[in-house]
């Protein structure tokens, strides 16, 4: 059954974790579909809450069904080798009560039962000795029966491997295959050590090729929160309100003053001079955005916008050394500039929503100042002038 996430439930104001699946649920006209819950508690729902053994009885009793019973049975695919079958063992109530439990296991945090497997064929792979390849053989069947082709992710083999390595030396592969032997389980072996030698050369080679990565984690993201009504001063106390782009803190770029970033933005996206100096000179952070978004926008503002965004970030804090130790002590942290006054493709709005470009290159404007260099930073390698 495929698991679904996330939910939740609250309990006396905690939250609860939770997942979901469709099971069939019987009616008064037939069977429909509808969502099982598994919560961390060990709590079920569906339509009615209930317990692990609670699920038990009602799938016992036909209440709830796995499949559809209307629907006849998907067909088998042709007998093979019970040894070598590449599909899933038949989904029974047993089965899906194992992978109920999982899904718990899972919500805290712990080992699932295919954990656990993983757990004793590293055991075995360590020392190779009679009782430790008892312990896989116990984890392996531990398994709800359907999931166990996935366990070793191998699309290949599925868990041939574990067949042969769970039999006993003399007896057949799942009663139908060859005999287990010595030199199989030593294949088997080899097989394990095999994938985690290759685990280890691709995580190696990956260490070579993002060699320019920390090697320890980086600061915590900062989060920069818009202000509705920024003050007309800077304040004198000084804090991260100042990487913020309707921070007060006037400017000149190409030999025009701008008393914020909002200010300098909307100014240079007007296509007409008069519309430039009226933006220019509004009383306000809110009053020059409006004005911006109402004026004609040069034609190429959509090309341009990131690179003028880029100059005028530098020129604000080159010329403003104790805003550039406020956006240097942030460190390598990455900064998340959220706000709805400015567009998604300047903001951080959650996954899919925002680009947080303003974020980006605050990120970029900091590196550069830990690299100075002797080019004067206050304009961009273009210069980007109103239309007169």
């Amino acid at each position: 059954m495929p698991w679904n996430r996330p939910t939740h439930r609250l309990v006396d104001g905690e939250r609860i974790d939770g997942s979901w699946c469709h099971v069939w649920v019987k009616g008064h006209s037939g069977y429909h579909v509808t969502d099982l819950f598994a919560y961390a508690d060990g709590l079920l729902s569906c339509q009615e809450t209930m317990d692990l053994q609670g699920l038990r009885r009602r799938l016992e009793s036909g209440k709830i069904a796995l499949t559809d019973p209307g629907r006849p049975a998907p067909e088998r695919p042709e007998p093979v080798p019970r040894w070598t079958a590449r599909y899933p063992e038949p989904l029974t109530n047993e089965g899906f009560l194992g992978e109920v439990a999982d899904e718990i296991e899972a919500l805290n945090g712990r080992p699932t039962t295919s954990d656990l497997c993983w757990d004793a064929i590293k055991r075995y792979q360590g020392e190779p000795v009679e009782a430790n390849r008892l312990l896989v053989r116990d984890a392996y069947l531990a398994i709800p029966p359907h999931r166990r082709v996935f366990v070793l992710g191998d699309m290949d083999r599925q868990d041939i491997p574990l067949r042969k390595l769970t039999t006993d030396i003399g007896e057949p592969v799942c009663g139908d295959g060859p005999i287990a032997t010595p030199e199989m389980h030593a294949d088997v072996l080899e097989y394990f050590d095999s994938g985690d030698r290759g685990v280890r050369e691709s995580r190696e080679h990956l260490a070579v090729l993002h060699a320019d990565d920390p090697a320890p984690p980086g600061a915590p993201t900062i989060t920069l929160h818009e202000r509705l009504n920024p003050p007309a001063e800077p304040p004198e106390q000084l804090d991260l309100f100042a990487l913020r782009n309707e921070f007060p803190a006037p400017f000149t770029y190409n030999d025009q003053t701008y008393p914020t970033i909002i200010h300098g933005y909307w100014a240079l996206a007007a296509a007409d001079r008069p519309d430039h100096d009226r933006i220019q000179e509004s009383a306000t952070v809110r009053e020059a955005h409006e004005l911006g978004g109402r004026c004609t926008l040069r034609p190429d503002w959509p090309l341009i916008r990131t690179a003028v965004m880029t100059a005028l970030l530098r020129a604000k804090f080159t010329q403003h050394p104790e805003l550039a130790e406020i956006l240097l002590s942030t460190a390598d942290a990455r900064i998340s500039y959220t706000g709805y006054s400015e567009s998604p493709f300047w903001t951080d709005r959650g996954p899919g929503k925002g680009r947080n470009w303003t974020g980006r290159l605050l990120e970029l404007t900091r590196a550069e100042l830990h690299t100075p260099t002797p080019t004067d930073r206050t304009s961009s390698p273009q210069s980007f002038s109103p239309h007169r």
